[in-house]
């Protein structure tokens, strides 16, 4: 069951918590390194970085007595990935990253590889956060920023990392680059995209995306976005960033002139080309097919997964992170946001029960809606301002909701866990738990779900600006609101113990000073314990 925590039970002193810092000094050497940002789970380690000039000669990880040789990911030397597997779990490494001919490229430093599946753990931390990216230049003629400025978003990132997570989750949006869908939007709006489009450059959609001019114009699209909001901020603390639909570089959006998803084949190759360069893809997992939509590409080290992932802590928590948007599927009653073979494994995962622990990640969020067009519900923004079917979604398929409704029942059918969904997406922090779904009655074991918060936010990213609504609970749920959709920026610590797993909210916007970030604490907390 999940309830709210009373103010006597908020968690006074959050900050302490036990273990190795994942904080270093603010004076680490950071050399020529732009940003780094790792992943890991109980045996490999993935790195993702990039430097202010390019290496002609291959760089070198350095593990204890290992050296683990660099992978160049771009064709111009700046961006490397380094891949080590068949580490002890749960211990501490101590990383050195080498030029080839054994100088250090910056300082060392620890990252911790997780409790072996088996381990029993007492407990685990995730901070988790939407939302991410854009380009704090966009602004409309009257001065209207799109996103949040990059030194506001680093001091919330900040603020969660001082809470030392034991993970970091980003569900989605890490590129903000609509080249076709924000040009048939209103005039403000489209305008202050095409200014920074002038400024930056537009893909050549004719070209390839590596080894053309694109790779220069990708760099200038991305750099701002990721490399330079988190540096090297991450570089202790394994993190896990699941793709949405802007990463496809377009709005999820269909209309009779086109429709964005499935993606183009070069919006496509944009998008893994981001990721191949910035950020990890999912490490290999014993229980997950590398036979699953978007694993083991030949351009890819084996058994990674650029859409589908895991996080397995000891016998204390599974997690679930699945992109919608890539493989979505229009086929009406047979059409699903992930493919049959994605949604089985999701099935027959949450039925395994083999942790104390277990929610779903899913891109689009479950339980709530801002009547856009991908998502799992029919609604649409109705003349009095409700979400409703009182005319058909346009383009819409009907198979969508049928999956939803298989992955609830998924969900609400486990016997000793209570169902947890963490979405993201939608620009809210909210939390509820799901009685109803049409058809299916959850009322014995209620669905909870929560949506972790946005980090990027500003302006027309708020959905009750952009789309002229609030998130809402969709017309065929029943969900009790314990937190209705709030439209701040922010983020969610969420602590895992065998007995249940807490939610801690946290949220901030402007006007409010950028100062209060550095000491603020839980707006709300909500407990999600294990059945009786």
């Amino acid at each position: 069951m999940m309830a709210a925590l009373p103010p006597a039970m908020m968690p006074a002193g959050f900050n302490l918590y036990a273990g190795t810092s994942n904080q270093e000094s603010s004076d680490w050497n950071q050399g020529e390194l732009i940003h780094l940002i790792p992943i890991a789970n109980h045996d490999q380690i993935l790195l993702k970085t990039s430097f202010a000039e390019p290496l002609l000669q291959t760089p070198r990880l350095r593990i204890t007595d290992r050296n683990i040789e660099g992978r160049q990911c771009d064709t111009r030397g700046y961006f490397w990935e380094f891949y080590a597997k068949g580490l002890d779990a749960n211990k501490v490494y101590e990383l050195k990253l080498l030029s080839a001919a054994g100088k250090a490229l910056c300082g060392s430093w620890p990252l911790k590889t997780f409790p072996h599946p088996e381990e029993q753990v007492n407990r685990c931390r995730i901070l988790a956060f939407t939302c991410a990216g854009g380009n704090e230049d966009v602004a409309s003629a009257d001065g209207t920023h799109f996103f949040l400025p990059l030194l506001a978003r680093q001091r919330l990132l900040e603020r969660g990392l001082s809470f030392n997570p034991d993970i970091v989750t980003i569900n989605g949006d890490h590129i903000y680059w609509d080249q076709v869908t924000s040009q048939n939007k209103p005039a403000p709006f489209a305008e202050a995209w095409q200014k920074i489009f002038d400024e930056v450059g537009v893909l050549d959609k004719t070209r390839a995306v590596l080894g053309t001019d694109n790779e220069i114009i990708l760099k200038r699209i991305v750099d701002p976005q990721i490399a330079r909001l988190y540096g090297v901020r991450l570089r202790s603390t394994p993190t896990y960033m699941l793709t949405d639909d802007h990463d496809l570089f377009e709005n999820d959006e269909a209309m009779e002139e086109y429709i964005t998803l499935p993606p183009t084949e070069h919006n496509l190759e944009a998008a893994r080309a981001t990721q191949h360069l910035y950020y990890p893809e999912f490490l290999s997992d014993p229980n997950r097919p590398d036979s699953l939509p978007g694993s083991s590409a030949g351009d890819r080290l084996p058994g990674l997964s650029e859409v589908v992932g895991t996080i397995r802590y000891g016998t204390l928590l599974e997690a679930l992170l699945y992109d919608t948007k890539r493989y979505v599927s229009l086929d009406q009653d047979r059409a699903g946001m992930v493919p049959e073979s994605v949604e089985d494994w999701l099935r027959a995962r949450t039925a395994s029960e083999e942790t104390s622990h277990l929610f779903h990640m899913p891109s689009t969020p479950i339980g709530w809606s801002a009547g856009k067009w991908a998502e799992w519900y029919p609604d649409i923004l109705e003349e009095d301002g409700s979400l409703g079917t009182s005319r058909p979604k346009p383009y819409w398929p009907s198979g969508w909701w049928k999956q939803n409704q298989r992955l609830l029942e998924a969900l609400s059918g486990q016997h000793k866990r209570p169902p947890v969904i963490a979405g993201g997406d939608l620009h809210i922090l909210s939390a509820g738990k799901i009685l109803k779904s049409g058809e299916l009655d959850l009322s014995h074991n209620p669905v909870n779900t929560f949506c972790v918060g946005p980090l990027g936010s500003a302006g027309p990213g708020f959905p009750s600006k952009f789309r002229g609504t609030p998130a809402q609970v969709p017309s065929q749920l029943e969900v009790e609101e314990l937190l209705k959709p709030f439209e701040k920026n922010g983020f969610t610590i969420i602590d895992v113990t065998p007995e249940k797993m807490t939610f801690h909210m946290f949220a901030w916007r402007p006007p409010e000073p950028l100062g209060v970030i550095d000491t603020m604490e839980p707006l709300v907390a909500f407990g999600v314990s294990k059945p009786l």
